[in-house]
């Protein structure tokens, strides 16, 4: 389903698990892999096309929620704003914020951190908002690039944080079972 306003996101409690990122950082193309499915999750090469919160039901057990993402996209700043003011109201307004189990925070490994990766992960820690990091497009990187670029990331931006970094790629289905199995050990 998906909420074009918080007064639509749905009042049932059911364990969420949010997806966060830029535009273009690869959610829905994740979370279709995650389902093994390819086109339930809209996917487009043009960034922002998420504009809604979207529950996307597993099993009757828990919601993977698509929240729009933040960043680079085309848009006009009222469009922006609108984004930003539903996913604020995702985290302040959602009737069932206490089903929240994690946000699955995405970041594009050939980009890195950037200053609204930061941001975001900071709202998280300091909301006290559990969360795990996934870096996605790995299959992009060579083995060694991308063991060198996650050691730059626990060296630098996540020293002693203890935050867990997953390497991910919708492609090739690496690191799959690492986020289920993430996502299972935050729902129990």
């Amino acid at each position: 389903m998906s909420a074009g306003n918080p007064r639509q996101f749905p009042s049932d409690p059911r364990a969420q698990i949010a997806f966060s990122g830029r535009s273009n950082v690869g959610k829905s193309s994740l979370i279709n892999s995650l389902l093994n499915r390819k086109s339930l999750a809209r996917v487009s090469s043009t960034p922002g096309k998420t504009i809604t919160v979207n529950f996307y039901d597993v099993d009757g057990q828990l919601y993977l929620v698509d929240l729009p993402g933040y960043g680079f996209a085309r848009r006009s700043p009222e469009e922006k704003k609108v984004w930003s003011a539903l996913t604020d109201g995702y985290f302040v307004k959602n009737p069932n914020i206490d089903r929240l189990k994690a946000v699955n925070q995405l970041i594009d490994v050939r980009v890195g951190p950037t200053d609204d990766d930061i941001m975001m992960i900071n709202y998280l820690i300091d909301a006290r908002v559990p969360f795990f990091v996934t870096a996605t497009k790995c299959d992009k990187l060579s083995p060694a690039a991308l063991k060198k670029t996650l050691e730059e990331w626990e060296n630098t931006v996540f020293r002693g944080t203890g935050i867990t970094v997953i390497p991910y790629s919708s492609v090739t289905g690496i690191g799959r079972d690492k986020v289920w199995n993430e996502i299972f050990t935050r729902i129990q």
